[in-house]
Protein backbone atom coordinates (compact mmCIF):
# COMPACT_ATOMS: atom_id res chain seq x y z
CA UNK A 1 0.00 0.00 0.00
CA UNK A 2 2.73 2.20 0.83
CA UNK A 3 4.34 1.83 -2.61
CA UNK A 4 1.07 2.56 -4.50
CA UNK A 5 1.29 5.80 -2.03
CA UNK A 6 4.66 6.43 -2.92
CA UNK A 7 4.00 6.09 -6.64
CA UNK A 8 1.00 7.85 -6.52
CA UNK A 9 3.03 11.24 -4.86
CA UNK A 10 6.17 10.55 -7.56
CA UNK A 11 3.66 10.48 -10.31
CA UNK A 12 2.09 14.07 -8.91
CA UNK A 13 5.32 15.79 -8.32
CA UNK A 14 6.43 14.78 -11.96
CA UNK A 15 3.56 16.40 -13.46
CA UNK A 16 3.75 19.30 -11.46
CA UNK A 17 7.24 19.70 -12.61
CA UNK A 18 6.00 19.29 -16.06
CA UNK A 19 3.28 21.31 -16.07
CA UNK A 20 5.45 24.32 -14.56
CA UNK A 21 7.54 25.37 -17.60
CA UNK A 22 4.30 25.76 -19.40
CA UNK A 23 2.38 27.71 -16.62
CA UNK A 24 5.73 30.26 -16.15
CA UNK A 25 5.27 30.34 -19.93
CA UNK A 26 1.77 31.35 -20.19
CA UNK A 27 2.44 33.77 -17.35
CA UNK A 28 5.08 35.43 -19.03
CA UNK A 29 3.66 35.92 -22.01
CA UNK A 30 1.44 39.74 -22.99
CA UNK A 31 -2.18 39.37 -24.56
CA UNK A 32 -2.56 40.91 -27.64
CA UNK A 33 -4.50 43.80 -26.09
CA UNK A 34 -1.82 44.69 -23.87
CA UNK A 35 0.85 44.57 -26.41
CA UNK A 36 -1.04 47.09 -28.53
CA UNK A 37 -1.22 49.35 -25.61
CA UNK A 38 2.24 49.26 -24.33
CA UNK A 39 3.39 50.37 -27.81
CA UNK A 40 0.81 52.80 -28.41
CA UNK A 41 2.23 54.38 -25.21
CA UNK A 42 5.99 54.21 -26.08
CA UNK A 43 5.42 55.36 -29.07
CA UNK A 44 3.30 58.34 -28.08
CA UNK A 45 5.76 59.16 -25.54
CA UNK A 46 8.82 58.79 -28.53
CA UNK A 47 6.35 61.50 -30.43
CA UNK A 48 6.54 64.03 -27.50
CA UNK A 49 9.75 63.76 -26.54
CA UNK A 50 10.59 64.28 -30.28
CA UNK A 51 8.51 66.76 -31.50
CA UNK A 52 9.91 70.08 -29.98
CA UNK A 53 13.00 69.07 -31.23
CA UNK A 54 11.45 68.77 -35.04
CA UNK A 55 9.41 72.00 -34.58
CA UNK A 56 12.36 73.52 -33.74
CA UNK A 57 14.14 72.58 -36.76
CA UNK A 58 11.11 73.28 -39.03
CA UNK A 59 11.09 76.75 -37.70
CA UNK A 60 14.71 77.34 -38.10
CA UNK A 61 13.92 76.68 -42.06
CA UNK A 62 11.35 79.75 -41.78
CA UNK A 63 11.66 83.27 -42.05
CA UNK A 64 11.25 85.63 -39.29
CA UNK A 65 8.20 86.82 -40.40
CA UNK A 66 7.14 83.54 -41.08
CA UNK A 67 7.98 81.45 -38.21
CA UNK A 68 5.36 82.28 -35.28
CA UNK A 69 1.68 82.20 -37.10
CA UNK A 70 -1.50 81.91 -35.49
CA UNK A 71 -2.31 78.67 -37.71
CA UNK A 72 0.63 76.32 -37.46
CA UNK A 73 2.41 75.46 -40.48
CA UNK A 74 5.19 73.25 -41.65
CA UNK A 75 7.78 74.40 -44.73
CA UNK A 76 6.03 77.07 -46.07
CA UNK A 77 8.37 79.67 -47.66
CA UNK A 78 11.71 77.46 -46.96
CA UNK A 79 15.09 78.97 -46.57
CA UNK A 80 18.38 78.43 -45.05
CA UNK A 81 18.98 82.26 -44.92
CA UNK A 82 19.07 81.44 -41.02
CA UNK A 83 22.09 79.10 -41.20
CA UNK A 84 24.42 81.43 -43.56
CA UNK A 85 23.58 84.69 -41.33
CA UNK A 86 24.00 82.90 -38.09
CA UNK A 87 26.96 81.54 -39.25
CA UNK A 88 28.58 84.74 -41.14
CA UNK A 89 28.09 86.60 -38.27
CA UNK A 90 25.72 89.24 -38.66
CA UNK A 91 24.13 89.44 -35.43
CA UNK A 92 27.23 88.14 -33.69
CA UNK A 93 30.55 86.59 -33.87
CA UNK A 94 28.97 82.68 -33.76
CA UNK A 95 32.35 81.19 -34.83
CA UNK A 96 34.11 82.72 -32.00
CA UNK A 97 31.36 81.80 -29.36
CA UNK A 98 31.43 78.70 -30.97
CA UNK A 99 35.12 78.37 -30.14
CA UNK A 100 34.85 79.33 -26.72
CA UNK A 101 32.32 76.93 -25.88
CA UNK A 102 34.41 74.24 -27.07
CA UNK A 103 37.98 75.35 -25.12
CA UNK A 104 35.38 75.72 -22.22
CA UNK A 105 33.74 72.18 -22.10
CA UNK A 106 37.32 70.62 -23.72
CA UNK A 107 38.67 71.91 -20.72
CA UNK A 108 36.08 71.28 -18.19
CA UNK A 109 35.56 67.62 -19.25
CA UNK A 110 39.12 67.00 -19.30
CA UNK A 111 40.38 68.36 -15.60
CA UNK A 112 36.87 67.41 -13.87
CA UNK A 113 36.92 63.71 -15.15
CA UNK A 114 40.61 63.27 -14.11
CA UNK A 115 39.99 64.82 -10.46
CA UNK A 116 36.87 63.02 -10.29
CA UNK A 117 38.96 59.44 -11.68
CA UNK A 118 41.86 59.63 -9.19
CA UNK A 119 39.46 60.56 -6.31
CA UNK A 120 36.76 58.07 -6.81
CA UNK A 121 40.03 55.63 -6.85
CA UNK A 122 41.82 56.69 -3.92
CA UNK A 123 38.31 56.62 -1.89
CA UNK A 124 37.19 53.33 -3.53
CA UNK A 125 40.47 51.60 -2.36
CA UNK A 126 42.00 53.88 -0.01
CA UNK A 127 40.99 54.21 3.91
CA UNK A 128 42.31 57.12 5.21
CA UNK A 129 41.56 59.98 7.85
CA UNK A 130 38.77 61.93 6.19
CA UNK A 131 37.47 59.68 3.55
CA UNK A 132 33.86 60.03 4.77
CA UNK A 133 33.87 63.69 5.42
CA UNK A 134 35.41 63.94 1.42
CA UNK A 135 32.25 62.50 0.43
CA UNK A 136 30.32 64.40 2.75
CA UNK A 137 31.30 67.30 1.59
CA UNK A 138 30.83 66.88 -2.28
CA UNK A 139 27.33 65.49 -1.29
CA UNK A 140 26.82 68.72 0.20
CA UNK A 141 27.84 70.86 -2.21
CA UNK A 142 25.23 69.42 -4.63
CA UNK A 143 22.78 70.15 -2.14
CA UNK A 144 23.06 74.39 -3.40
CA UNK A 145 21.45 75.81 -6.61
CA UNK A 146 23.04 77.19 -8.64
CA UNK A 147 21.99 80.60 -8.14
CA UNK A 148 23.15 80.97 -4.03
CA UNK A 149 26.53 80.05 -5.67
CA UNK A 150 27.01 83.13 -7.93
CA UNK A 151 28.05 85.06 -5.37
CA UNK A 152 30.62 83.59 -3.39
CA UNK A 153 32.36 82.16 -6.77
CA UNK A 154 32.33 85.35 -8.21
CA UNK A 155 34.06 86.67 -5.15
CA UNK A 156 36.55 83.70 -5.23
CA UNK A 157 37.72 84.56 -8.50
CA UNK A 158 37.65 88.23 -8.25
CA UNK A 159 39.78 87.56 -5.51
CA UNK A 160 42.23 85.58 -7.58
CA UNK A 161 42.26 87.82 -10.67
CA UNK A 162 40.37 84.97 -12.71
CA UNK A 163 37.15 87.00 -12.64
CA UNK A 164 36.16 87.79 -16.95
CA UNK A 165 38.46 84.99 -17.95
CA UNK A 166 37.60 81.45 -19.57
CA UNK A 167 39.90 79.71 -17.13
CA UNK A 168 37.78 81.02 -14.26
CA UNK A 169 34.43 79.36 -16.10
CA UNK A 170 35.95 76.33 -16.11
CA UNK A 171 37.13 75.88 -12.87
CA UNK A 172 33.49 77.10 -11.94
CA UNK A 173 32.09 73.99 -13.94
CA UNK A 174 34.39 71.94 -12.31
CA UNK A 175 33.34 73.05 -9.13
CA UNK A 176 29.62 71.48 -10.41
CA UNK A 177 31.23 68.35 -12.16
CA UNK A 178 33.68 67.29 -9.88
CA UNK A 179 31.76 65.87 -6.87
CA UNK A 180 28.84 64.16 -9.35
CA UNK A 181 31.50 62.43 -11.42
CA UNK A 182 33.12 61.44 -8.13
CA UNK A 183 30.39 59.89 -6.69
CA UNK A 184 30.08 57.83 -9.66
CA UNK A 185 33.72 56.72 -10.40
CA UNK A 186 33.79 55.50 -6.96
CA UNK A 187 30.82 53.10 -7.34
CA UNK A 188 32.29 52.03 -10.55
CA UNK A 189 35.80 51.39 -9.26
CA UNK A 190 33.93 49.46 -6.32
CA UNK A 191 32.85 47.01 -8.65
CA UNK A 192 36.42 46.34 -9.88
CA UNK A 193 38.07 43.56 -8.10
CA UNK A 194 40.96 44.10 -5.79
CA UNK A 195 42.80 41.25 -7.06
CA UNK A 196 43.71 43.15 -10.02
CA UNK A 197 45.27 46.00 -8.02
CA UNK A 198 47.10 43.18 -6.05
CA UNK A 199 48.38 41.42 -9.55
CA UNK A 200 49.94 44.72 -10.62
CA UNK A 201 51.36 45.16 -7.62
CA UNK A 202 52.99 42.24 -7.72
CA UNK A 203 54.22 42.53 -10.67
CA UNK A 204 56.33 46.17 -9.72
CA UNK A 205 53.56 48.78 -10.93
CA UNK A 206 53.26 51.98 -8.59
CA UNK A 207 49.47 52.72 -7.60
CA UNK A 208 49.33 55.53 -10.00
CA UNK A 209 50.39 52.88 -12.40
CA UNK A 210 47.93 50.35 -11.24
CA UNK A 211 45.13 53.53 -11.83
CA UNK A 212 45.97 54.47 -15.08
CA UNK A 213 47.27 51.03 -16.69
CA UNK A 214 44.89 48.72 -14.85
CA UNK A 215 41.94 49.84 -13.49
CA UNK A 216 40.71 53.03 -15.60
CA UNK A 217 40.95 50.66 -18.58
CA UNK A 218 38.17 48.49 -17.00
CA UNK A 219 36.33 51.84 -16.07
CA UNK A 220 36.04 53.19 -19.61
CA UNK A 221 32.45 53.23 -19.38
CA UNK A 222 32.05 55.68 -16.12
CA UNK A 223 34.47 57.53 -17.06
CA UNK A 224 32.10 58.03 -20.41
CA UNK A 225 29.01 58.41 -18.54
CA UNK A 226 31.16 61.36 -16.20
CA UNK A 227 32.78 62.83 -19.02
CA UNK A 228 29.42 63.10 -21.11
CA UNK A 229 27.61 64.78 -17.98
CA UNK A 230 31.03 67.01 -17.63
CA UNK A 231 30.75 68.36 -21.37
CA UNK A 232 27.21 69.41 -21.36
CA UNK A 233 27.44 71.01 -17.68
CA UNK A 234 30.09 73.36 -19.54
CA UNK A 235 28.37 73.72 -22.88
CA UNK A 236 24.48 74.42 -22.43
CA UNK A 237 25.26 76.62 -19.00
CA UNK A 238 23.78 80.07 -19.14
CA UNK A 239 23.87 81.58 -15.59
CA UNK A 240 27.56 81.16 -14.45
CA UNK A 241 28.73 81.81 -18.21
CA UNK A 242 26.67 85.04 -18.19
CA UNK A 243 28.04 86.46 -14.72
CA UNK A 244 31.32 85.45 -14.93
CA UNK A 245 32.56 86.31 -18.53
CA UNK A 246 33.22 89.62 -19.67
CA UNK A 247 30.51 91.87 -21.43
CA UNK A 248 32.91 91.56 -24.73
CA UNK A 249 31.06 90.09 -27.79
CA UNK A 250 33.97 87.65 -29.08
CA UNK A 251 34.43 86.27 -25.22
CA UNK A 252 31.07 85.29 -24.89
CA UNK A 253 29.85 81.49 -25.17
CA UNK A 254 27.31 79.91 -27.18
CA UNK A 255 25.03 80.10 -24.41
CA UNK A 256 25.21 83.49 -23.29
CA UNK A 257 25.58 84.16 -27.05
CA UNK A 258 21.92 83.16 -28.65
CA UNK A 259 20.68 86.08 -26.51
CA UNK A 260 21.28 88.68 -29.37
CA UNK A 261 18.71 87.27 -31.08
CA UNK A 262 15.71 88.32 -28.26
CA UNK A 263 15.69 91.87 -28.46
CA UNK A 264 13.53 94.18 -25.74
CA UNK A 265 10.99 94.82 -29.13
CA UNK A 266 11.38 91.58 -31.16
CA UNK A 267 12.64 87.88 -31.45
CA UNK A 268 14.15 86.02 -34.21
CA UNK A 269 12.46 83.10 -34.11
CA UNK A 270 14.52 81.86 -36.72
CA UNK A 271 17.89 82.32 -36.30
CA UNK A 272 17.43 81.87 -32.84
CA UNK A 273 16.27 78.07 -34.07
CA UNK A 274 18.69 77.82 -36.34
CA UNK A 275 21.66 78.61 -33.68
CA UNK A 276 20.02 76.44 -31.37
CA UNK A 277 19.98 73.35 -34.10
CA UNK A 278 23.86 74.21 -34.48
CA UNK A 279 24.17 74.20 -30.88
CA UNK A 280 23.21 71.27 -30.37
CA UNK A 281 25.24 69.10 -33.36
CA UNK A 282 28.35 69.07 -30.82
CA UNK A 283 26.33 67.38 -27.87
CA UNK A 284 25.24 64.96 -30.25
CA UNK A 285 28.06 63.80 -31.37
CA UNK A 286 29.51 63.98 -28.17
CA UNK A 287 26.56 61.63 -27.09
CA UNK A 288 27.34 58.71 -30.32
CA UNK A 289 31.01 58.62 -29.07
CA UNK A 290 29.96 57.87 -25.51
CA UNK A 291 27.29 55.44 -26.72
CA UNK A 292 29.40 53.23 -27.76
CA UNK A 293 31.49 52.89 -25.27
CA UNK A 294 28.43 52.06 -22.92
CA UNK A 295 26.96 49.58 -25.11
CA UNK A 296 30.18 47.57 -24.72
CA UNK A 297 30.08 48.30 -21.23
CA UNK A 298 27.50 46.71 -21.08
CA UNK A 299 27.72 43.90 -22.95
CA UNK A 300 31.24 43.14 -21.20
CA UNK A 301 29.02 43.12 -17.61
CA UNK A 302 26.12 40.71 -19.33
CA UNK A 303 28.81 38.07 -19.68
CA UNK A 304 30.61 38.11 -16.54
CA UNK A 305 29.92 35.53 -13.61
Amino acid sequence: MSTIVSADVTASRMAVRTADPVRTAQRGRRSLRASVGLHATLILASLIAVFPVFWVLVTSFKPDDRAITPRPELLVEPTVGNYSDVLSGRDGDFLAWLGNSLTVALLTTVIAVFISATTGYAVSRFRFPGSRLLLASFLVVQMFPFAVLIVPLYGVLLAVGLQGTSVGLVLVYCTTAVPFCTYMLKGYFDTIPNAIDESGRIDGLSPFGVFWRLVLPLARPGVAVTAFYAFLTAWGEVAFASAFLSAEDTSKTLAVGLQVFVQENRVEWGHLAAASILVAIPAVAVFYLVQRFLVAGLAAGAVKG
